[in-house]
């Protein structure tokens, strides 16, 4: 398994020296390959973006700084990280000596960036920001209170159906929760679908979702599982599904797939 030398799962010593050989790639073609994607071309835009709440280092003179980061990660990148690994690394910043805070987002720009193969953009935010979590956003529909006769918890791609004529909507679900394929650890989260094409089964759409309730996947995989599944069974002309997840380990991972490029996420959650 690519994971079997990762320290996710495993008991680990938390550094104290800055070393970026902590952090540990995943690669993304073996998961895309389970969902029938094979040719390196995937039909999607989007990007993984991670907020890191435990962020702190020195500065001269020996004082410590701390901050949060939103760091994205562009989904055409041939690798993720692993989660604990990224954990370790940024707790092996604490007792390093950085000249200034854009040093700080620029070391570690160009070690994830290096690591995953692909551009990735820091965004360092202080902690008196003022930004407020919000609760689901108006143009989303809650699902949630849909009646399903016959709930199952085993992945049921065959609950999606759609007919009819052609609608704009956004729908939201607080109930997708999935499972770390390593540790076996719950995973939460919100999801946003929005979609154009003919009209999907609210009923059906949720039952889906719950399924995935013993799915053990990562973040990224269950967004683009849903992606897949959508556009082969429900044929939407264009489409946009997200989930904000909550946090596990000091970091929160936040995946969009889209068929347009100009997507993205929305506002942090209450959850978060």
């Amino acid at each position: 398994m690519a994971l079997d030398n990762a320290p996710l799962g495993k008991s680990s010593d938390y550094p104290d020296q800055y070393d970026p050989s902590l952090l540990f790639p995943v690669a993304r073609e073996e998961n895309r390959r389970r969902i029938g994607l094979e040719d390196g071309r995937w039909p999607w835009f989007g990007e993984d973006m991670w907020q890191a709440w435990e962020l702190s280092w020195l500065r001269p003179g020996g004082i410590p700084a701390v901050a949060w980061a939103e760091i994205r990660f562009p989904a055409a990148s041939p690798s993720i990280v692993e989660s604990k690994s990224l954990k370790l690394y940024l707790n092996s910043l604490n007792q390093h000596v950085f000249s200034s805070e854009s040093q700080v987002a620029e070391t570690i720009t160009q070690d994830l960036s290096k690591v995953c193969g692909g551009a990735v953009h820091v965004q360092m935010r202080s902690v008196d920001e003022t930004a407020e979590a919000v609760g689901r956003p108006n143009a989303y529909e809650l699902i949630d209170d849909e009646v399903v006769e016959d709930v199952v918890y085993e992945y049921a791609p065959d609950s999606l159906i759609a007919s009819g004529s052609e609608v704009s909507e956004g729908l939201c679900s607080h109930l997708l929760k999935s499972n770390c394929p390593v540790t076996g650890q719950p995973d939460w989260a919100t999801i946003f679908i929005r979609y154009t094409g003919p009209a999907i089964d609210w009923a059906g759409l949720l039952r889906y979702i719950v399924s995935f309730r013993q799915k053990q996947d990562f973040h990224e995989h269950c967004v683009e599982t849903v992606f897949i599944d959508l556009m082969a069974r429900c044929k939407p002309t264009d489409l946009m599904v997200c989930a904000r997840y909550t946090r596990r380990g000091g970091l929160d991972i936040n995946p969009w797939r889209s068929t347009r490029p100009e997507d993205g996420l929305g506002p942090r959650l209450v959850r978060q």
